[in-house]
């Protein structure tokens, strides 16, 4: 709560004008009940018409001015909330991008979801009214036992004394529902991931005929989500008429006793008026108490929630003293690299040293698990090696600038990803100054042109979320598109062709040829015809580098080699026997 509060530290000149416009409408508030007491005491008791109609226009006129106050309070606590929330989320997505690929893989999309949205509006709904109301009654329940013992000692501790128990209802309820709030932030989460999920899976689903899986999943979640709802309701249904029952109940004794202090001519009758007026006053907003101190728990338990992804340190971040990578050569270094996953069994690359030269083109082939990808993960920094280092042109990654790296690293993975949006914006999306010549010159390149083009607006065809309009292949062409539109000195082409037919790998693998000239390449493939073009080939297994060649040489003389290429030959005519059934 804490820290909470301390997202309005940025804030104060408003929270101060809040606070005074706060202030005007306490004495407000405590001044109505005063001139009614006066009214009827002073005026309506002597039948003076013409101090009636000046009490009268005064009430009128202080409470416009409680109108314009509580107006300009309530706005501008709301505004203030808005930038707030807004700021925050902005925090929450740049501290997001900042996180490597690991944590994005072990957190479900829907919970990240949720806490950049759910999560941000409870915090916002609580400084836009929970602080200021609860900041209101706590100096209103001051005032309001400073007139009142002022006017009448006796009554006022009867009132006050009352007051007491209706205040420690509204607190209880509060205790009961914390915890209720806190696990339906968590159900709402589970729900926005089933949800995604199901979304981002369509197709699968479909594929295998899994939709009642996937319905199964929603009302298993939404029965989480109905049970922690049904408790809310069960609270709210006691704590509503609890409060009502108690404040009526406090009216009665009051007036009972006002009554007798009346009778007895210890009060007068604008008195009494004045004190109901007063526990009105008191007694209306502490009904809702308890409300905005739930209010308070809720947004306690989102700011943990958002304070944990916060809090959580980027593992691959630049160094206090990173310079700039400058412009690359190509060379690339690894000695005696090693790395394990999180949780995993087994190390992925084990003393991995090889070192390419620039402008050659190079091959990892190996069996599923033997560390290719990883390979591929390692050169623009999505990990970072437990031991050794990864070397460019004779300088550790490790001590330059992310951007300036990446910034000259293409990478195509075997999953491509695309944007909701056009298929131009889709390529330029690393090069976003590219003129038209450029984008096309990069379809082309890619063999994406002529698809590109049949497409109902060509590049200005808008494509699904992740692209799921197009077909694998291309994707996969769009991809490679993106890749090459940023002139990458180091190009990462992790099974780019694994999604085209032969036609268009050959094209592709044509216009390879050529664009990787200049530009050194590592290219993770299972096809004989991809692993062709390469100038040497590294075969990995079980992340260890056993044998290093050309394709032909290795070809000839490595039965483990042969062995790899001959099972991906396998699953290549599995799959197209598959895709033809």
């Amino acid at each position: 709560m804490r820290r909470v509060l301390g997202l309005c530290r940025d804030y104060r000149a408003p929270l101060i004008m809040t606070g005074v416009l706060s202030v005007v409408v306490l004495f407000v508030v405590l001044s109505v009940p005063l001139l009614t007491k006066n009214a009827i005491d002073d005026a309506i008791r002597h039948h003076d018409t013409s101090k009636v109609w000046r009490y009268g226009l005064a009430v009128v006129g202080i409470s416009l001015i409680r109108g314009v106050c509580n107006f300009l309070r309530r706005n501008l606590s709301g505004v203030t909330s808005v930038r707030i929330e807004t700021d925050l989320r902005g925090r929450l997505f740049a501290h997001l991008q900042g996180l490597p690929v690991s944590f994005h893989e072990q957190w479900e999309s829907g919970q990240l979801l949720a806490r950049a949205t759910s999560d941000l509006t409870a915090i916002r709904n609580f400084l836009a009214y929970a602080v200021v109301f609860l900041g209101f009654v706590g100096a209103l329940f001051v005032g309001v036992a400073v007139v009142t013992i002022a006017t009448d000692p006796l009554l006022a501790g009867v009132t006050l004394a009352l007051v007491v128990p209706f205040a420690m209802v509204a607190v209880r309820f509060v205790h009961g529902i914390e915890n209720v709030f806190v696990r339906s932030r968590e159900a709402v989460g589970e729900v926005a991931s089933v949800v995604e999920e199901s979304a981002a899976g369509v197709r699968i689903l479909k594929a295998f005929g899994r939709e009642d899986r996937a319905i199964r999943r929603l009302d298993e979640a939404s029965a989480g989500l109905l049970s922690v709802n049904m408790e809310a309701v069960e609270l709210r249904a006691f704590s509503i008429p609890a409060l009502a029952a108690i404040s009526n109940l406090v009216i009665a004794v009051v007036l009972g006793v006002g009554g007798l202090e009346v009778i007895h001519g210890r009060l007068t009758v604008g008195g009494l008026v004045a004190f109901t007026g007063w526990l009105y006053s008191i007694i209306v907003p502490l009904r809702y108490v308890g409300w905005m101190l739930a209010m308070g728990q809720q947004a306690a338990a989102s700011g943990h929630r958002v304070f944990e992804i916060l809090d959580t340190q980027p593992t691959i971040a630049d160094i206090a003293d990173a310079r700039p990578m400058p412009p690359i050569q190509g060379e690339v270094t690894f000695e005696r690299v090693s790395f394990t996953y999180p949780g995993a069994s087994a190390p992925a690359l084990v003393d991995v040293s090889l070192t390419v030269q620039p402008g050659e083109t190079v091959a990892l082939v190996g069996m599923s698990g033997s560390g290719k990808s990883t390979v591929a993960a390692l050169l623009p920094r999505f990990i970072d090696p437990d031991e050794g280092r990864l070397l460019v042109d004779g300088i550790d990654i490790r001590t330059v600038a992310l951007p300036s790296l990446r910034g000259q690293i293409g990478v195509v993975f075997d999953e491509p990803v695309l944007f909701s949006a056009t298929v131009r914006e889709n390529i330029a999306f690393g090069t976003p100054d590219a003129d038209e010549d450029e984008i096309v010159r990069a379809a082309v390149a890619a063999g994406a042109d002529t698809f590109i083009r049949a497409l109902p607006d060509g590049y200005q065809t808008r494509v699904g979320e992740q692209g799921f309009s197009l077909s694998g292949g291309q994707r996969q062409r769009l991809a490679l598109a993106r890749a090459l539109l940023c002139r990458p000195r180091i190009l990462v082409l992790d099974d780019p062709l694994s999604s085209v037919d032969v036609r268009t790998e050959a094209e592709i693998e044509a216009n390879l040829r050529t664009l990787r000239h200049g530009r050194t390449t590592f290219l993770i493939a299972h096809r004989a015809s991809t692993v062709s073009m390469a100038d040497r080939v590294f075969l990995l297994e079980d992340g260890r580098v056993i044998a290093t060649g050309t394709h032909s040489g290795l070809l000839a003389t490595n039965p483990s080699y042969r062995r790899v290429l001959a099972a991906e030959l396998e699953l290549d005519e599995l799959a197209a026997v598959e895709e033809i059934s």
